[in-house]
């Protein structure tokens, strides 16, 4: 038994060499492969349908030419790194988790949370130091601590709770969260998160979190809200004194290209309209930015917003009418 286990191994390990030997040149002939693994051609041979039978498109040419190599496949099969080819991809996913590429950083940083998860604890020191000369992270978005953002992405990933400090209208307090999603926007990451001392869903600014730390202990997940547009939401409207909501005679489509994600929701509704749901600190702005879109629109709510384009209109009006007519040109001579 101890024999065929240790058996096992040794072929594993090979075929992990062998898998290693393909991904650092284009194409090997048998016998140097063979000589490499200290195995008969034979065997390579039977190593490589291993490889092929685990998703790895291994292909074998004949001819002076011929030889193996590892091409392209329908899916992504893993990848063999060595250590400095670890910490560069870490270093590189961190910089475009900070980067303000549409969809890169949630995707970076997914991969990251992967990587994290089977790095050596030897190369995380590395990894930690090179990402302070990172110069690109932050990019577009307001820069975050890098290793603020692994702790919280470890803590969704792994599903225990979390806690950090947090400032919020001038005042540091410390927060305890069920952490479910992080959500980047074009400016800034943010936490999609359960916050247990207040009983309910949260969304926190990731720059504005300070000894970010996760527990031990494990939660149940709850039933939760989309965190993509709970977050949207809440930075476009909920974070403001007050909310209105508008019927756009313009596709979503349009409207999006024209207002900032973190602006306004808009949702696309019947016969090529869309509403927009978008807040301020002051109603008259809102509906200014409303007008310059340029589209007919209508007031949905609340209902003062209508009663103040009602007011506004009058005033328009009234102004319009108050402009003296022009004098009618002069007929012109006869000589």
């Amino acid at each position: 038994m101890d024999g065929t286990g240790a058996e096992e191994r040794g072929t594993t390990e090979r075929v992990l060499t062998l898998l290693g030997l393909l991904q650092q040149r284009r194409v090997w002939t048998g016998p140097e492969l063979a000589g490499r693994l200290g195995v008969t051609s034979r065997t390579v041979r039977r190593d490589v349908e291993r490889l092929r039978t685990l998703g790895y498109p291994v292909h074998a040419g004949q001819g002076a030419g011929g030889g193996y190599r590892l091409g392209p496949g329908q899916e992504l099969p893993p990848l063999l790194l060595d250590d400095q080819e670890a910490i560069a991809t870490a270093v590189s996913l961190l910089a475009g988790a900070g980067g303000a590429v549409a969809g890169a950083g949630d995707a970076a940083l997914q991969a990251l949370t992967k990587l994290d998860q089977v790095l050596p604890a030897r190369l995380r020191h590395e990894v930690r130091a090179l990402t302070d000369s990172v110069e690109s992270f932050g990019g577009g978005r307001t820069p975050v601590d890098p290793e603020v953002l692994m702790t919280l992405a470890r803590a969704c990933r792994d599903e225990v709770e979390a806690g950090f400090g947090y400032r919020s209208g001038g005042e540091a307090r410390r927060r305890r969260v069920e952490p479910y999603r992080l959500v980047a926007s074009d400016r800034r990451w943010y936490l999609f998160a359960y916050d247990l001392d207040r009983e309910d869903w949260r969304t926190f600014r990731v720059d504005r979190m300070t000894d970010a730390s996760a527990r031990t202990w494990h939660f149940r997940p709850r039933d939760a809200p989309d965190a993509a547009a709970y977050v949207q939401e809440g930075v476009a409207s909920r974070v403001y004194s007050h909310q209105a909501r508008f019927l756009v005679h313009a596709p979503a489509d349009t409207v999006r290209a024209q207002i900032p994600a973190a602006a306004a929701v808009v949702r696309q509704r019947e016969n090529g309209r869309c509403e927009v749901l978008s807040g301020g600190e002051r109603l008259d702005a809102v509906l200014l930015h409303m007008l310059l879109l340029g589209h007919d629109f209508e007031v949905l709510a609340p209902a003062e917003l209508g009663e103040r384009c009602r007011e506004l209109a009058r005033r328009l009006l009234a102004a319009g009418e108050a402009v003296a007519a022009p004098a009618p040109a002069p007929e012109p001579r006869e000589s």
